[in-house]
């Protein structure tokens, strides 16, 4: 059975004891987990919220982005080896959530571009960062899980194919693939194509609507998301990410300029999207 979560980001990137009132809400709307972003905050938050969410049965997932000092595809050896070191702190820092998943587009440094399309050096260089970060992972019981994302963010992974080719490179069970909606909604021919396509190294998944927000107010398909999550029998994670301009730091570092749909309304509404999509699409 599929479990449902909500990505806190549409309040707070920032981990800490401000989140508890969030975390009880979304228990009692039914969520089975919460997905956090992280970043530099202190590793005892990390803890005392890991620590709330088991206290209150939820479980957890995580996501993190990597900078241009710290990039895997960079020529430069030291700075993938600098990507390797915040890999491994952001695990650490995952571990501490007790999450279950890492996920994020940390195939390659967020929105970093070369003018030029992806070389295949740049392909090797991420596969050997996330293969090597891949066994520290697997030693801490948490997927890896990279995400395609769309032009204007990154240049490496936007589209399934572009994903499985450097993961066919990286060849490690503890390392995934990703598929968010909103990316795919850019990228994708047809969405149920890409899930089938990716569907034996998809680990983890995003439900996000085109605008980032309340996931069935506006035009991704998710019926045709949800009959091809059904066909390939994909039994992980739908986790809500939508965003708001509640973090002002978050919300511009990512381009996010407008509120899309109120945070509780994405949660309550996107919930009862995915128990109808799972439901009427059941098998």
């Amino acid at each position: 059975m599929n479990k449902i979560g909500f990505n806190v980001l549409a309040w707070s990137a920032v981990v800490s004891e401000d989140l508890f009132p969030i975390l009880d809400r979304l228990k009692s709307i039914g969520y089975d987990g919460a997905e956090f972003f992280v970043g530099p905050w202190e590793e005892k938050a990390f803890k005392a919220v890991g620590k709330h969410c088991q206290d209150i049965g939820l479980e957890v997932t995580t996501v993190t982005v990597l900078g241009a000092d710290e990039n895997p595809i960079s020529p430069d050896a030291k700075v993938r080896e600098k990507a390797k070191e915040k890999l491994r702190w952001a695990l650490d820092r995952a571990a501490d959530l007790n999450s279950q998943v890492l996920c994020g587009p940390f195939h390659s440094a967020f929105a970093t571009f070369a003018s030029r399309a992806p070389q295949e050096d740049e392909y090797n260089w991420s596969a050997e960062v996330l293969h090597e970060v891949g066994d520290y992972a697997q030693s801490l019981e948490i997927l890896l899980i990279p995400e395609a994302l769309n032009r204007f963010e990154c240049y490496l992974c936007n589209t399934m194919e572009q994903l499985d080719y450097l993961l066919q490179k990286v060849n490690h069970p503890n390392v995934q693939a990703m598929f968010d909606t909103h990316h795919a909604n850019m990228e994708e021919k047809k969405m149920g194509q890409a899930i089938e396509f990716i569907a034996p190294r998809l680990g983890h998944f995003h439900i996000s609507e085109n605008d980032r927000g309340t996931p069935g107010s506006g035009h991704v398909n998710f019926d045709e998301t949800f009959a091809a999550l059904a066909k390939v029998n994909y039994k992980g994670w739908l986790t809500i990410e939508g965003f708001s301009r509640n973090d002002p730091d978050f919300a511009n570092s990512i381009g996010v300029w407008r509120n899309f749909s109120e945070p509780w309304d994405m949660a309550e509404g996107g919930y009862q999207l995915i128990k109808g999509m799972l439901e009427k699409h059941k098998r």
